[in-house]
């Protein structure tokens, strides 16, 4: 075993002070990359040393797999093999197993695998209709409840309270599953993940006898990441100590991004609230990141309420973060796979090189154009695109449909439209987030994809699809990282791409209140963070190429961009008419700007005329066996009976009204209008 001079002396001033802090209760505020771990393996490495810790007293928590391995390892290493390092569910099972059977009697229950049979059976108990995403986000509402001590009968009260919803159900449904969902569990006697920390929690709150045994086994306690502690963990936590204030805490509070799954960030915060006289320090000294990527990261949080330490970069200087905005989402990617094929080229290994994103739909653009480069990738945290189920499942149908009628190019995007509104797909997103926001922005994807389309039929398009998977299921060993924001959490690239970074995505638009929007700006200094040398953030002024260029960066970069940056973004990137023809009123949404009107103005179109234009398309519809849509949209006829075109030549000029429409129905439509 090394003495302890020798743990010491590889520690900065303020690692030491960690290190030496060796009785409780201690709060340790650890910036990004400022050697959380180093401080806290030797903190409890040197206690084993001086004499205080016996290796088998001492309880160190935290929250993934991953970590708990390395934090093993490193105390392997620093001479202190018998301490346990456990996620919070793996010391909590570890107690229930051994103390249950003694406790209780009998079998501990089964621990269930997944939630979804479980919250299936209890739909069908209440004959509520819920397909599988319908299911994930209940799981994770019940997942959410739990570990917020939440139980189905206040529920209803509690989440309406929060601002939590489940698209498509009351709150007050969503509680009767949750009981239902109990209900079912216990007749099976099976636990859920959950289950594990209530159940340690009310064993260690009933039975005396069993706290004294574990509070004797465990008197030293760390827990990492603290800024993620539920009010379960919270309080199994408190069961664990009885009391006691042997405990060190470390966290960043700039790192919570986890407030929508129940962490609370509030526990870091209070900490010597709760603990009087408890020890703080700040580890400020990061040692991942350039003063480049460290002064824009620091810039981000300026100005919050985080709480957050402000960052001092180690590393030497590097080259300075990259802002670059883009006409268009194509136009992004490609400029991104562009500098990645730039950075591989000049020696920096695809593996150490990561674009991230806010949502998951936001891979395709970038699947692709790494795909067209050769360059190798591979998606962290789900499905590369055209493996993800929905999209398996729409692409499957929009084959289907283009048998059945491949139509043309001025009816693609409605067939589109018409085929993946059969998969719950609207115009407009969920409100709510989980699976089913997951699920509409794949199928938004698809629909964004055949408005960009450009000459191609239904058949076409399908192929085009087609060959995107085919090119994007390449082997990738070694590969770019895809990955969103909130799987990125923990890790750390050479070289970080930061895409999408505008208003409207980040912040999310479903943040609206202070407190979700700040946990948004927090997620882009995660983001930020994870590069060591090479930062680069873009974002796109249009979805799609030729579209309305009124995207505007991120508000959380207004005072990071370069002016040439601002200038681009102020820059007005089209010149299609904004304003309603009747009332001069600026046009918001898409349908209102194809008609050139505020959907609240009068028509001033000729409403018989649009009867006898309705009557005449369902005819043409009824003969070619196809949805009305197909021939015009409504929006199109409206403009027809506005204008009132009298040749071929200015029936073209109307929006909607394509050259292979134009051949198939000039001649009788003009009939009707004439």
């Amino acid at each position: 075993m090394p003495p302890s001079p020798d743990l010491l002396a590889a520690l900065d001033p303020e690692q030491r002070q960690v290190a030496e802090a060796l009785r409780g209760p201690v709060r340790v505020l650890a910036g990004a990359g400022t050697g959380k771990t180093r401080a806290i393996t030797h903190r409890i490495a040197h206690g084993v040393a001086e004499g205080l810790y016996a290796p088998t007293e001492v309880l160190a928590v935290t929250f993934t797999t991953r970590a708990a391995g390395e934090m093993r390892g490193r105390l392997r290493t620093l001479g202190a093999p018998g301490v346990q390092a456990r996620t919070f569910h793996s010391a909590a099972l570890r107690q229930l197993r051994w103390f249950w059977p003694t406790t209780y009697g009998g079998e501990l229950p089964t621990l269930t695998e997944s939630k979804l049979p479980l919250l299936a059976a209890a739909a069908r108990r209440l004959r509520i209709q819920a397909d599988r995403t319908l299911l994930r986000d209940l799981a994770s509402e019940v997942e959410w409840a739990k570990v917020s001590n939440v139980g189905p009968d206040d529920y209803a009260e509690v989440a309406g309270a929060r601002g939590r919803e489940i698209a498509g159900h009351d709150l007050e449904t969503v509680g009767r599953l949750f009981g239902g969902y109990e209900e079912v569990k216990r007749s099976q006697a099976r636990m859920d993940m959950e289950d594990i920390l209530l159940l340690t929690a009310g064993m260690l709150a009933e039975e005396e006898r069993v706290a004294a045994q574990v509070r004797a086994q465990y008197k030293w306690f760390v827990v990492d990441e603290f800024q993620d502690v539920s009010p379960l963990q919270s309080a199994l936590l408190d069961l664990w100590l009885g009391g006691r204030d042997e405990l060190c805490v470390v966290g960043d509070p700039a790192q919570t991004i986890y407030s929508f799954a129940g962490a609370d960030a509030a526990y870091l915060r209070d900490f010597p609230r709760k603990f009087p006289g408890a020890t703080s320090i700040e580890l400020v000294r990061n040692y991942r990141s350039s003063p480049e990527v460290v002064q824009a990261a620091n810039a981000v949080l300026a100005g919050s309420d985080s709480g957050a330490v402000q960052l001092r970069a180690q590393r030497g200087p590097g080259p300075a973060v990259r802002f670059a905005p883009a006409a268009d989402e194509v136009a992004e990617a490609t400029a991104v796979a562009a500098a990645i094929d730039a950075l591989t080229a000049g020696g920096t290994p695809a593996a150490e090189v990561a674009v991230l994103f806010r949502i998951n739909a936001q891979s395709e653009a970038f699947e692709e154009a790494l795909a067209s480069r050769g360059i190798p990738y591979v998606v962290r945290g789900a499905a590369r695109f055209f493996e993800r189920p929905e999209v398996r499942q729409a692409v499957t149908l929009l084959r289907g449909a283009a048998h059945h009628d491949p139509g043309d190019a001025d009816t693609l995007v409605d067939t589109v439209r018409a085929t993946l509104a059969g998969m719950g797909w609207g115009p407009e997103a969920p409100a709510s987030r989980g699976q089913t926001r997951d699920r509409w922005e794949s199928l938004q994807a698809l629909v964004a994809l055949a408005e960009e389309s450009t000459g191609d039929d239904l058949v076409g398009f399908v192929a085009d699809l087609d060959r995107r998977a085919t090119e994007q299921h390449a082997p990738a060993a070694g590969g770019v990282t895809l990955a969103t924001l909130h799987a990125a959490k923990g890790l750390e690239w050479d070289a970080v791409f930061l895409v999408g970074m505008h208003d409207g995505t980040m912040p999310i638009t479903h943040a609206t209140t202070t407190d979700e929007i700040e946990e948004e700006r927090r997620l882009l200094y995660v983001g930020m963070t994870r590069a060591r040398v090479h930062l680069q953030v873009s974002w796109a002024a249009a979805r799609t190429p030729g579209g309305r260029g009124n995207r505007q960066p991120s508000r959380f970069l207004t005072d990071l961009l370069p002016q040439e940056a601002r200038a681009a973004s102020a820059r007005p990137k089209s010149r299609r008419a904004a304003h309603c023809r009747e009332c001069g009123r600026p046009l918001s949404s898409a349908a209102e700007k194809k008609i050139g009107r505020c959907s609240g103005c009068p028509a001033s179109y000729d409403e018989e005329l649009f009867e006898r234009l309705r009557a005449w398309r369902k005819a043409r519809a009824d003969e070619e066996s196809v949805p009305a849509f197909v021939i015009f949209t409504d929006a199109t006829l409206q403009l027809i009976a506005e204008h009132r075109p009298t040749s071929p030549a200015a029936l073209l000029r109307i929006n909607g009204v394509g050259p292979a429409k134009l051949e198939r129905y000039a001649e009788s439509l003009l009939t009707v209008v004439g």
